[in-house]
């Protein structure tokens, strides 16, 4: 668009309607279709009668205009078709409400007196799989010693007891996987959880489900099934 202010423009105020061109500049690095108009009637308003802008030049500042306007049209439709393509995510996630989920995690929330059950994932087989649990404080009270487990997932129950056999308090526990090879080899492993969509909160750019108090990212979910019975 910088034909605007080439050719005929030498009559053309320094300051018009109490901008002046510099701000303009500055201020704006590109024009939008209001601006272009502006500044093509302001242009005919002050050209030179015995030597009017040429007509060549001026249908072609015709067609820039009209190629901002279909610009700025088609960046509305793209706008409309974001909003509507996010709501639409938005149902599809609002019918994951009431299914079970396993998500990746490597804590768990412990209800003092009940059980607790997570999924162990292995890369490879492994010959010897531990996995530590830990309290807030980062002390181990609990190594479930799983022996030898298949490349995969599988589940682990924990009765919620520490090392001496006493109820661990209600709260949130941390676990650290292992699995080795009888050569020494390490395994990759690492932990999911389950548990039963109850909400989801939209509050942020990114939906995330609600879980037994949880949130959890929609890209750490692992699997999705019905809820078990009694659920």
């Amino acid at each position: 668009m910088a034909d605007l202010v080439t050719g005929n423009m030498s009559s053309l105020p320094a300051v018009t309607g109490g901008v002046s061109s510099s701000a303009t500049s500055t201020s704006k690095n590109t024009l939008d279709k209001d601006s272009f108009l502006r500044l093509l009637t302001t242009q005919l308003q002050h050209q030179d009668p015995l030597s009017p802008m040429d007509s060549n030049a001026f249908v072609a500042q015709l067609a820039q205009f009209s190629q901002v306007e279909g610009l700025d049209n088609i960046g509305k439709k793209l706008d409309s078709m974001v909003m509507a393509q996010a709501n639409a995510n938005q149902m599809n996630v609002s019918t994951l409400v009431g299914k079970q989920v396993s998500f990746r995690a490597d804590h768990l929330a412990l209800t003092k007196g009940k059980d607790c059950t997570f999924d162990v994932s292995l890369d490879g087989s492994a010959d010897t799989t531990s996995v530590n649990i830990l309290d807030g404080f980062g002390r181990v009270v609990r190594t479930l010693q799983l022996g030898a487990r298949p490349q995969g997932s599988s589940e682990v129950k924990w009765d919620g007891l520490d090392e001496k056999g006493n109820r661990c308090d209600t709260g949130d526990y941390y676990l650290t996987v292992a699995g080795t090879r009888v050569d020494g080899t390490k395994v990759t492993a690492a932990s999911s959880v389950r548990g039963v969509v109850t909400g989801v909160d939209f509050d942020g750019q990114v939906p995330q489900l609600i879980v037994a108090g949880q949130r959890v990212a929609l890209g750490d979910v692992t699997q999705i099934a019905s809820p078990p019975p009694g659920a």
